[in-house]
């Protein structure tokens, strides 16, 4: 049992700038992206009809690329792909992560003072994650006595900005490898079309992972209530959409 203590964690800064311009200091392919993301933050609709801003516009940046997600989607689906994670009524598997500062955080320190919200991010880089979490960030105060927490497999620094770019309270845990996300079935290999399509776009994953693999999270949340059982989850392949704001306070309300 990992002691109770009443630390907890900041961050602050200017969204990495990587997102906006290749590594060769050019505009970044998908550098009008940007435009959409910044239209959904402020749009005052239901989350995933502010995720369907995003998608439009990448369809409109390229064809090729919209195709290639729905391809990528589909198969995902096919394969059941994180239909096997842990089901509400089971208990949340433990972790010991790494914060965007270097310090360790279990799920048995978090739990101590109430109910958790755990959110699986695929990194800095994605449109839809920075809305995800910046919309989590918002609704964080509600919450209360809830906790939240990310959990993405970057590097500590993107996900420094990840946290600061959202404007988020809750910490941002680094799962390096994957390996708490492979241990709850929840992680996917990006396959090779799909990986090409995304490097061109100015995003290179293994870089930002500090990895030398494709290896991504399938975006889910979790409601585990203070006894550490699941109350309620969200998974799907698609990460162009995320847990509904409203089923999740009904979650949150239900776990206390």
């Amino acid at each position: 049992m990992v002691e109770c203590s009443k630390n907890g964690s900041s961050g602050a800064g200017p969204l990495a700038d990587d997102v906006r311009s290749s590594p060769s200091g050019e505009a970044h392919p998908f550098a009008a992206l940007e435009l959409a993301f910044e239209r959904s933050r402020a749009l005052d609709a239901p989350l995933n009809v502010r995720m369907q801003v995003i998608a439009e516009a990448v369809r409109d940046l390229s064809a090729e690329f919209a195709d290639a997600v729905d391809t990528f989607v589909t198969r995902l689906k096919l394969a059941n792909a994180g239909a096997t994670a842990p089901n509400p009524g089971e208990a949340m598997p433990d972790f010991l992560l790494p914060d965007e500062e270097g310090r360790l955080v279990g799920l048995s320190e978090l739990l101590c003072s109430g109910p958790l919200v755990i959110a699986f991010h695929r990194g800095h880089w994605c449109p839809y994650c920075r809305l995800n979490a910046f919309a989590l960030a918002r609704i964080e105060p509600e919450l209360a006595p809830a906790k939240l927490v990310a959990i993405t497999p970057e590097l500590q620094k993107h996900a420094r900005a990840l946290k600061a770019e959202a404007g988020a309270r809750f910490p941002i845990l680094s799962d390096m490898d994957n390996s708490y996300a492979l241990s709850l079935n929840l992680a996917i290999w990006v396959d090779d079309q799909m990986a090409s399509l995304i490097d061109a776009a100015g995003w290179n994953i293994p870089t930002y992972n500090g990895a030398s693999n494709w290896v991504l999270p399938i975006p889910a949340t979790f409601v585990v209530g203070s006894d550490g059982v699941i109350v309620a989850r969200d998974i799907d392949p698609d990460y162009r959409r995320r847990m509904d704001l409203d089923e999740l306070r009904a979650a949150v309300r239900r776990a206390r």
